[in-house]
């Protein structure tokens, strides 16, 4: 699959591997496709518990 770069940009993360297990098993328990899908889904949960707070 094609990445639009005039939407999208990549960026190379480097995390603890417990984290990444995490990461995996938030994946697998909610049946999200893709590894990437999880993690986006997880920095637009905290992005949104984050305004909730400053409100």
């Amino acid at each position: 699959m094609a990445i639009d770069k005039s939407k999208n940009t990549q960026v190379l993360v480097t995390m603890p591997k417990e984290l990444k297990c995490e990461i995996e098993d938030y994946q697998y328990s909610n049946r999200i496709p893709s590894r990437t899908a999880a993690i986006l889904e997880l920095i637009q949960k905290g992005i949104e518990q984050d305004k909730e707070r400053a409100r």
